[in-house]
């Protein structure tokens, strides 16, 4: 069962910094691709139409800049490098 479970969800490791914000956006951008790769499959053997799988994926490409703005993932790039705000 462990293996079944392993091949639907596959979890690549983190390597970025380790700050809870990245962690948690990792995980979300892991499961967004883990459900547009079953929307794409979807797709593709016809049990959806493409107009159905693009407003799904749109969807959930809104939900994940969401959760990026909401982390504030990405908003000071400098900040934890040793400098002030002033650059200093």
């Amino acid at each position: 069962m462990a293996d079944r479970s392993e091949f639907l969800y596959p979890h690549a490791p983190y390597h970025g910094e380790v700050k809870p914000e990245n962690l948690v956006f990792n995980a979300n951008l892991q499961e967004f691709a883990q459900k547009v790769s079953f929307i794409c499959n979807l797709e593709t053997n016809g049990k959806i139409p493409t107009h159905e799988a693009y407003r799904q994926i749109k969807q959930l490409w809104k939900e994940l800049k969401k959760t990026k703005k909401q982390l504030a993932i990405g908003e000071n790039p400098f900040q934890g490098d040793g400098e002030d705000s002033t650059g200093e």
